[in-house]
Order: C-alpha cells, then structure tokens, then sequence
C-alpha cells in the first residue's frame, strides 16, 4: 500500500486517480480497499478545491461526472432504485427529481445547485 498525502498538484491528483482506478474494485475489509476510500476523499478535497464546474446543463454534468468516475447508468439506477426512470433522464425525456437531485449529487459529488439549473427536455 502506497502512503498518501494531501494532494497539491495535478501530478499529484493524476497519480491518485490511476491508483484509483486499480484499487476500485477492491474487497471491503482488505487494505486495497480501505486505501480505495482513502483515495476517494483525497481526490474529492483536491477537486473541490481546484474545480469550477462548467455551465452545463445538469444532465451533461452528470454524464460527465459519470465518465469521471467510471459510473454506467446502471450504477445511478442502483443508487436512486429505478433504471427506466433514470434512462428517461439521461435521454432528455423526464426532468431530475429532488430525490435524483439529491442522491445524485452525493454520488458524483456535484453541488446541488448545478443539478438544479432548468434545461430542456426532447
């Protein structure tokens, strides 16, 4: 296990996120797996505080917070608990939720205030 510091630069961030994506499907309990959640919430602190989120609509942010972080649509479903609903939001067809909104934010770690911009739908 790597020993991990407050990240201060991109090198730094870049590093964290390829350790990252080698640990992610790691067994809970393991220390892979607790080096995974450290890792987590050491890139989360970096992003915060380098990141100024794009104006986009908040269905764009979520598709790119999902690439981000290796999500599929699947992935929202399991958290919000309905795929065709989530499907229909990803497609411009039905707007977010507050439950969405809510939940959504906490997994890709967007402000809530940027899901809740209007946008339109198809």
């Amino acid at each position: 296990m790597n020993s991990w510091f407050i990240i201060e630069s991109e090198g730094e961030y870049l590093k964290a996120m390829a350790r990252w994506q080698e640990v992610k499907l790691s067994k809970k309990g393991s220390d892979t797996f607790k080096e995974k959640k450290l890792l987590a919430k050491l890139i989360s602190e970096y992003e915060e505080s380098v990141s100024i989120l794009p104006e986009l609509d908040p269905v764009e942010l979520i598709k790119i917070r999902m690439e981000d972080f290796g999500y599929k649509a699947a992935d929202l479903a399991e958290v919000y608990g309905d795929k065709g609903t989530v499907s229909k939001v990803l497609n411009y067809k039905q707007p977010l939720s507050l439950s969405m909104i809510r939940k959504f934010s906490k997994l890709l770690r967007i402000p809530t205030d940027a899901l809740v911009k209007e946008y339109k739908l198809q």
